[in-house]
């Protein structure tokens, strides 16, 4: 545990990222897939950093690593579609967490507004219209305004402190 202190008197050159990367590994989060179509053809990646952001308009935020190969395909897209994990899907996220040739291949897709590949039998799926995009240090803040949203009945799929987590009964 961190010297209280460190808190109350912060360094001039802020919080060492060894010590900030292990407090965000704490922050339990679901796991989405973002997929989208760009000129070259369909692209998506497994992302935790995901929220809700307003309820008028309907909007959710999902952060996108610059160095991301699909960065630049999934900001720049009219429209994406995300995707909630199952408890049951880690293969999904691991899929979409890996660069491939084509994270697609063997997966029932539909086709979505805007092109938006949909995985079938997730936990819940929207699609969204771009609604801006923020700099948010290494990564870009895609913001859609979410046009439909559809759900299914299942455990969701966590992830903490590194790895993969189910909802225990309490």
């Amino acid at each position: 545990m961190r010297r209280v202190s460190e808190l109350t008197h912060p360094g001039p050159a802020g919080v060492d990222p060894d010590a900030f990367r292990d407090a965000l590994s704490r922050w339990a989060s679901g796991v989405t897939v973002v997929t989208a179509r760009g000129p070259e053809g369909r692209v998506g990646l497994t992302a935790s950093a995901f929220s809700s952001l307003s309820l008028h308009p309907p909007l959710i935020l999902v952060c996108i690593g610059h160095a991301s190969s699909a960065h630049d395909v999934l900001c720049a897209a009219e429209g994406f579609a995300v995707h909630l994990l199952r408890e049951d899907q880690q293969d999904v996220s691991n899929r979409f967490a890996r660069s491939s040739e084509d994270k697609f291949a063997g997966l029932e897709v539909e086709t979505g507004a805007f092109g938006a590949p949909l995985l079938d039998d997730v936990l819940a799926r929207m699609v969204c219209e771009r609604h801006d995009v923020f700099d948010g240090g290494d990564h870009s803040i895609l913001v859609g305004r979410v046009l439909g949203a559809e759900t299914h009945d299942a455990t969701p799929l966590l992830y903490w402190r590194g790895g993969y987590r189910a909802l225990t009964p309490g």
